[in-house]
């Protein structure tokens, strides 16, 4: 039932992109080009690395608003470590910019699983933490594009088979999480610790230590794209990707992965965050304020909250049906 649901699910939201993809044509064919879908991808390439760990902890029944700052932070020291040290090669920036990002994300994962706080209360406060960081790491500068080497902002944007690095990137992010989520026991762990954490229990399954892996590898996400954005945009600051954070949730919730855990698929998080790309992409295009995002965003999580209560409350019915007929 679950499967079923989470495939209708992908499967209206696709059909939702592409009428909205329809619209948008209409009024400007231009976008629908695929030099231009290419480049909407690509402008999307962050917030889905980010959803797809967002999503991971999710499962779990907990949330990681700590994701953007996290993301700053990294991207800073990374930014700050080329401007001293510009010989450094980028496969080992890349290293220190997943690991940092992973260590963050375990001591997310150390204060849910050890001392048992809420997982919004523990990554609300290190968000706060993160961002403090940075001012006392930079005091408050910024490190601009003429202080960064050119392997360094040159990475992400190098084209390969027709597509920049940083698309590169997500997609084998998207086939990492993929394979994690079906193939390995932690991926499956996930879910079943989201769906029922006691019944996880009684399958052997350490749902603190669940957890804080969930938690880590949302860290390490939030890290690598630390790197990819401040290369990307030769820019880095104490503020940057500011609420970015609230970005990711939406792209999760809309993408039908489920606040209460247990629901979601690799598949919803993409497209969650790629029907957020094009609404940020096409709204200047066709002469909409950006303001609008915002109240498109938010009604599209309305809606897909409805929509996943209303399965729970279905599921609920199918329960007591089945149990009345055994009885």
């Amino acid at each position: 039932m679950t499967g079923r649901w989470i495939r209708s699910r992908e499967s209206v939201l696709s059909l939702a992109i592409g009428l909205m993809l329809v619209l948008i044509a209409s009024r400007f064919s231009g976008f629908v080009t695929p030099a231009n879908l290419s480049d909407v991808f690509n402008d999307t390439a962050p917030l889905i690395i980010l959803a797809l760990g967002q999503m991971v902890v999710i499962l779990t029944r907990c949330i990681d608003l700590s994701v953007a700052a996290n993301l700053a932070l990294t991207g800073m020291a990374v930014a700050m470590l080329n401007t001293a040290f510009p010989g450094l090669p980028v496969p080992f920036i890349l290293a220190i910019a997943i690991t940092l990002g992973a260590v963050m994300g375990l001591i997310n994962g150390v204060l849910v699983w050890k001392l048992e706080i809420p997982p919004i209360v523990v990554t609300l406060g290190t968000m706060t933490i993160f961002r403090g960081i940075i001012f006392l790491l930079s005091d408050g500068k910024w490190v601009n594009a003429h202080e960064m080497s050119p392997a360094f902002t040159g990475f992400p944007r190098a084209v390969f088979l027709g597509l920049p690095v940083l698309s590169w990137i997500a997609l084998f992010c998207i086939a990492i999480i993929g394979l994690m989520m079906s193939r390995t026991p932690l991926g499956r762990s996930f879910s079943a610790v989201g769906g029922n954490p006691h019944a996880a229990v009684y399958a052997g399954i350490n749902v603190g230590r669940t957890q804080c892996a969930a938690f880590v590898i949302s860290g390490a996400l939030a890290g690598l794209t630390g790197y990819l954005w401040v290369a990307r945009y030769a820019v880095a600051y104490v503020d940057i990707a500011g609420g970015f954070e609230l970005e990711v949730v939406a792209a999760c919730v809309i993408g039908g992965i489920s606040i209460a855990g247990g629901i979601g698929s690799v598949g919803g998080a993409v497209l969650g965050a790629v029907f957020l790309g094009i609404v940020k992409n096409a709204l200047p295009v066709v002469n909409i304020s950006p303001f609008w995002q915002l109240a498109i965003s938010g009604s599209a999580i309305l809606v897909a909250v409805v929509l996943n209560a209303q399965s729970s409350r279905s599921k609920g019915r199918i329960i007591l049906r089945e149990a009345e007929t055994t009885t």
